[in-house]
């Protein structure tokens, strides 16, 4: 039985901050000085700081490790939401264990046993404080992988903990807040930074109480000594409390944890541990899978009730059965069907007067039914390749999603901001109707889903060198994006998904204008083909035109806005293709990676003639300077993006100048990696990937 801090501790740490609060009350007032010119805290504040120094106390420091990149692809609000419900979770152990919380800074939590009120048993309480956070965070990850998206469930706590004397008081003045200070703190920072991903790393002096507790058995011995920055390299240890781990989270972070470190683009990603056993590496192979699946759903789902809220509000017109014969029995190419401009609804004054909360839609049973099971079967379509996968097209759909949030919708400033239906039909305009559709958004969101299912992992230049069966079938254009669109579109008429279909679209009208924006936006992700690029440019040219002669007629028309918004979302598609390239520098390292091994796997199988490593360096410095950086200002010129725009350009122009630097050397990683030297290139052509 573990020992509990006495009762009092709550009494005693209530006075020391009421203290301390009652001080910082004075603030505002003007400051004082003393005879001699100089202010002090007694002038100041009228009274001494209330500080005091503890002499027995453990620290602990935990970051969480691949936040920041995490975050680079999500929404402010979201950030925000994933960190208030992990701290909540910590907040609630440290009540429990009896736990001081200190501080959170960012993406790092700080706390501390053994004060305000003294406890003997300081290093014991931290060290399963800090093992319930770690067995926490990961169980947390999991379960919110449905909610935030691909790579949740790969955050992870690194933990460092120290003991020893601390300085702790209320630092007064604007913004006062309780602090620690002194060299234990320095080094419980220094334990948590060199430490490594799921793992919880103390100090000599903190083992040595652990182990006069008679706890040894939680300890053992870092086998490469740290080099503490201040302190040189010294003895560390590992800290594991094995009686206490459960069967579930804890297994599996630390089966992730064993082989991936702390360096998060560390290894091809989606190989496990050599030694994990195969039934083993199945089953979290599928538990991700599931996570992505319903993540996408609930993505999909959401944009659904859009659609319906907007029926109650403005009905449609036109015969509820759409007549689908026109084109699901077409021969030709998908490719014939791509248009300069898709016709978007014009602005109706209904949808905002008689406007319904989405939130307040309940979908059907069946509906939700179809689209996991579609969802899920979309999934399955796609190969087991290393960069054209699953998990990269619900990348794809969050940076979809994510852009799609940053255009300013019409309800927002006409119900919630109080302005006039003038103002609403101005912004329908400015936003070239995009937000002002839900099926519009709805077919962006399921394109970028669907956009690479069946992808063979090779080029088209590949498929049309070897006269593949597809090759043929598309006649050698768009070949991998119009056999995507194909299955899946198939997939999605099926009886099956009835419903399903009943709830995207509820006529004719309606059904032709999904069908042409899911053409349109997936072909569009076909961005090597010259002559489709030359196509898009002169597009571009012509509705963002500098000289006006968008203007069409002076105004701008229907037909201008439609353009615009046509072509707006092909690039939307285009950039969330490429969104690693607009992110941060380790999720750009990730996609790198495993597209390199993709590539150099086509090589060693014989289907491309060159080495993609001679190449792969000065091909990336190329690919930002003439596609990416080039695209991110195209966002920007849209106009309707907001800081999003911004924010992909300095990720981008960033990660450029960082692949400058480092990008040779990365590349001989790669075929390090690979177990392959470069000067071996011809004579040892295996990989593991």
């Amino acid at each position: 039985m573990e020992e509990l801090a006495p009762a009092p501790e709550e009494k005693a740490k209530n006075a020391f901050l009421n203290t301390g609060s009652r001080l910082m009350a004075g603030n505002n007032a003007l400051a004082a000085v003393d005879e001699s010119g100089v202010a002090t805290s007694e002038t100041i504040f009228g009274s001494k700081p209330i500080a005091d120094l503890f002499p027995a106390t453990t620290i602990m420091f935990g970051d969480m490790v691949g936040f920041t990149a995490w975050s680079s692809a999500r929404e402010p609000s979201q950030v925000f939401t994933l960190l208030e419900t992990i701290y909540y979770s910590f907040d609630s152990i440290a009540k429990r264990r009896r736990v001081f919380k200190v501080e959170t800074i960012g993406d790092c939590y700080v706390a501390v046993a053994g004060l305000p009120m003294p406890r003997k048993d300081h290093a014991t309480v931290m060290a399963r404080f800090a093992h319930d956070c770690l067995e926490k965070m990961t169980e947390l990850c999991h379960d919110l992988e449905s909610t935030f998206g691909p790579d949740t469930a790969d955050l992870r706590m690194r933990i460092g903990l120290n003991s020893g004397p601390v300085t702790a008081g209320v630092l007064r003045g604007e913004k006062g807040r309780f602090q620690l200070f002194g060299d234990t703190m320095n080094m419980a920072s220094r334990m948590e930074s060199t430490g490594e991903k799921n793992r919880i790393q103390v100090s000599a002096d903190t083992a040595a109480l652990i182990k006069a507790a008679g706890k040894g058995k939680w300890l053992s011995p870092r086998t490469e000594r740290a080099q503490v920055k201040g302190k040189g390299v010294m003895q560390t240890y590992w800290l594991r409390i094995f009686a206490e781990s459960s069967s579930g989270a804890s297994s599996m972070g630390t089966a992730m944890s064993e082989f991936g470190g702390d360096d998060a683009v560390a290894g091809l990603v989606g190989n496990l541990a050599p030694s994990m056993d195969p039934s083993k590496q199945q089953e979290v192979e599928e538990a991700k899978l599931n996570r992505l699946v319903n993540w996408n759903v609930d993505i999909l789902s959401k944009v659904l009730k859009q659609i319906m809220a907007r029926r109650k509000a403005n009905p449609p017109k036109l015969p509820a059965k759409p007549e689908k014969t026109n084109v699901n029995n077409k021969k030709g190419p998908m490719l014939d069907e791509v248009v300069d401009v898709v016709n978007l609804p014009q602005f109706d004054s209904k949808n905002y007067r008689n406007y319904v909360d989405p939130a307040t839609v309940q979908l059907s049973t069946e509906v939700q039914d179809q689209l996991a099971l579609f969802v899920r079967k979309v999934a399955r379509l796609y190969r087991n390749n290393d960069f054209h996968s699953f998990e990269h097209a619900s990348h794809v759909t969050m940076s979809v999603t994510k852009l799609l949030s940053r255009i300013i919708n019409p309800h927002e400033v006409r119900v919630r901001k109080g302005g006039s239906l003038g103002v609403a039909e101005d912004l329908h305009d400015h936003t070239f109707g995009i937000t002002s559709d839900p099926l519009t958004q709805f077919a962006c969101v399921i394109s970028a889903l669907i956009h690479d299912a069946d992808h063979p992992g090779v080029s088209n230049s590949v498929l049309v060198k070897e006269k593949s069966p597809l090759a043929i079938k598309y006649n050698d254009k768009s070949v991998a994006e119009q056999n995507s669109v194909n299955l899946a579109w198939e997939l999605l008429m099926k009886p099956e998904f009835g419903d399903l279909q009943a709830c995207i679209y509820a006529n004719e009208e309606e059904f032709l204008r999904f069908r042409q924006i899911v053409v349109n936006v997936v072909l569009a992700t076909d961005i090597m083909d010259k002559e489709l690029g030359a196509l898009r440019k002169s597009r571009w040219d012509k509705a963002f035109a500098i000289d006006g002669s968008a203007k069409e007629d002076g105004g701008e028309t229907h037909v201008a806005v439609n353009r615009k918004a046509t072509i707006v979302l092909e690039h939307l598609i285009q950039a969330s293709d490429v969104a690693h390239t607009m992110q941060h520098w380790h999720v750009y390292r990730k996609w790198n990676e495993r597209l390199f091994c993709e590539v150099y796997k086509s090589y060693l199988d014989g289907r491309i003639d060159k080495d993609p490593s001679e190449s792969w360096y000065k091909g990336e410095i190329g690919f930002f300077d003439f596609y990416i950086i080039p695209l991110t200002k195209k966002l920007a010129t849209c106009g309707i993006f907001g800081v999003s725009s911004d924010e992909y350009l300095s990720y981008a122009e960033n990660n450029r100048n960082e692949w400058e630097e480092k990008g040779e050397a990365i590349v001989q990683g790669y075929l390090e990696t690979f177990g392959r030297a470069p000067e071996d290139a011809q004579e040892n052509k295996t990989v593991d990937c």
